[in-house]
């Protein structure tokens, strides 16, 4: 590779186009979940995707997509077509695009030879492809797999170089190669002053909120100032909508504290709507705060048969705050685990106000915690009736020192659907209540819901 630093790009942020090569991709047999990846990383360092490009496994196709990127990007990145059978082309393709030839790497052949040696087989022949790599290309290590990448510096024109990247198309390889190979020269680049923003930053934050919908944000951030320094962004991932400001300025540490003010902004319009920030999610949320009340939580659940106790159990260390829970579907096991009277089964039925708090009560004592969440619900697609349709679901809150809440919803969605938003208002309800803010319901399909006040305010109904 050139020993000089040419100049990247010519307008004021970085451009990328990314590329995920596979006929599989295009036929839909896997979810392209490395571009939104590479995309997320690439916004974090302040480069701009712009392009997203998939392609088959076809040499023609291939180099097209190669030259129409070095065109009109700055930074490419190409998922996939690294490994050794003959239909992992990239490596070839690039070379022959850009009129290099393949030299023979010989520390990556043998770092492949010892990667099967470690794991007690010997290397396949064809596996020697994989040490191939274009001329002048630089090798990027792959610790996890046998496919190592390379950078490719390609000449623009004008004194200007696009830097192309390629990794395996496995997620947890190229990852990892993303953070330690890639992102790092990236940023090296730009550090160096090939970054010709002279001194502009680009700074973005992701605000998750639960509880309005994505046209109803939209609608209380009208006011909010957009303009070439600053956007605003929104993203749905069900049950949550994602908001991600974005702030353009002259210096990093000017675009930083304006990101703080639009976020502080954000904030104070929406209150508790927003419960979190980057990859916080609910659970992560709600395991923060019981870890910084010492307080320790149970779960009963039918309907969502265990989700609530999934998501809290996700987390690292969530076994200093979850002490167990009881998936209680069958009536007979709601009884006999939980301690809720069959009286109350008989009169109220299973999916009840009455049902779902004396669950929650029921796993809060025997769990002895401070909290117990329980839910009861329809599903479906079947099993409604004229008083209790599909959908309809009751949650309730046991709380230490304080009555229970409990409320009866209809969420009118398919059965994934409906046990995720399920799950997320129980989770959202231990928030709330360590919070000290009032329960509600979700305005996802109404503005405001619930009207129950927060901790010893909270209703049996």
């Amino acid at each position: 590779m050139s020993e000089r630093t040419p100049q990247l790009g010519s307008g004021e942020i970085l451009c990328a186009e990314i590329i995920t090569i596979g006929d599989e991709i295009l036929r839909g047999e896997i979810v392209d979940s490395n571009k939104a990846l590479m995309s997320e990383r690439l916004h974090d360092v302040e480069v701009e995707t712009r392009f997203h490009t998939s392609v088959l496994d076809h040499p023609g196709e291939m180099a097209d997509a190669f030259r129409r990127a070095v065109s009109r990007a700055d930074v490419i990145l190409v998922s996939g077509g690294l490994g050794p059978t003959r239909d992992d082309l990239t490596t070839e393709v690039l070379a022959e695009t850009f009129d290099r030839k393949l030299e023979l790497d010989e520390a990556s052949l043998e770092t492949i030879r010892r990667f099967f040696s470690n794991l007690g087989r010997e290397m396949s022949e064809n596996n020697t492809k994989q040490a191939f790599f274009p001329q002048e290309a630089e090798v990027l290590a792959n610790p996890v797999g046998t496919a190592p990448g390379f950078m490719l510096e390609v000449e623009k024109g004008e004194g200007r170089v696009a830097l192309i990247f390629a990794m395996p198309g496995v997620p947890r390889e190229l990852s990892l190669m993303l953070e330690e190979q890639v992102l790092p020269r990236v940023l090296r680049r730009m550090n160096h002053g090939a970054n010709p923003n002279g001194g502009r930053a680009m700074r973005a934050r992701l605000l998750r909120t639960f509880g309005l919908g994505e046209s109803s944000l939209d609608a209380e951030l009208q006011h909010f100032a957009r303009d070439a320094e600053m956007e605003l962004g929104f993203r749905t991932a069900f049950p949550d909508n994602y908001l991600r400001p974005v702030v353009r300025a002259a210096s990093a540490e000017e675009a930083e504290a304006r990101l703080e003010e639009a976020c502080r902004h954000i904030r104070d319009h929406l209150g508790d709507v927003v419960y979190g920030e980057g990859d916080e999610t609910m659970a992560a949320a709600v395991g923060r705060l019981l870890t910084e009340h010492g307080a320790t939580i149970a779960t009963a659940e039918s309907c969502t048969g265990g989700l609530v106790a999934e998501k809290l159990t996700e987390i690292p260390g969530s076994s200093a705050y979850v002490m167990g829970g009881v998936v209680a579907y069958a009536n007979e096991i709601k009884a006999a685990q939980l301690g809720v009277p069959e009286a109350l089964l008989e009169a109220h039925g299973a999916v009840s106000e009455p049902v779902a708090a004396a669950m929650a009560e029921g796993v809060r004592e025997r769990f002895r915690t401070d909290f117990g969440v329980s839910t009861s619900g329809i599903s479906g697609p079947d099993g409604g009736t004229p008083e209790k349709p599909v959908g309809t679901v009751c949650i309730a809150l046991a709380r230490k020192g304080a009555e229970t809440h409990v409320e009866r919803f209809v969420f009118p969605l398919d059965r994934i659907r409906h046990r995720t938003l399920t799950a997320q208002v129980a989770l959202d309800w231990v928030r709330r209540s360590l919070l000290g803010i009032e329960l509600v319901g979700p305005s996802l399909l109404r503005r405001r819901g619930g009207a129950a006040p927060p901790a010893a305010g909270g209703d049996r109904k």
